[in-house]
């Protein structure tokens, strides 16, 4: 796998605790954690939204689904 591929994983399974541990976040306080760009995030999160992990009940606010994970490091 490449490097960046690597660092993509990580940072999305990383997007995903973070929700999980807060419960309900919105996008801007994702950008502020994580000190990477809107656009960036919003890419992490479209990943996250298409594999049934987060969904946004409301704009711009993201929260996780029930759906089970299991995670490894």
């Amino acid at each position: 796998m490449k490097p960046s591929t690597s660092r993509m994983l990580s940072r999305i399974k990383s997007v995903y605790m973070f929700i999980s541990e807060r419960g309900t976040v919105t996008t801007e306080q994702l950008v502020d954690e994580f000190g990477i760009t809107q656009r960036t995030i919003q890419r992490d999160l479209n990943v996250l939204a298409y594999n049934d992990l987060v969904e946004s009940p409301s704009r711009g606010k993201w929260t996780i689904t029930e759906k089970k994970v299991k995670l490894t490091s």
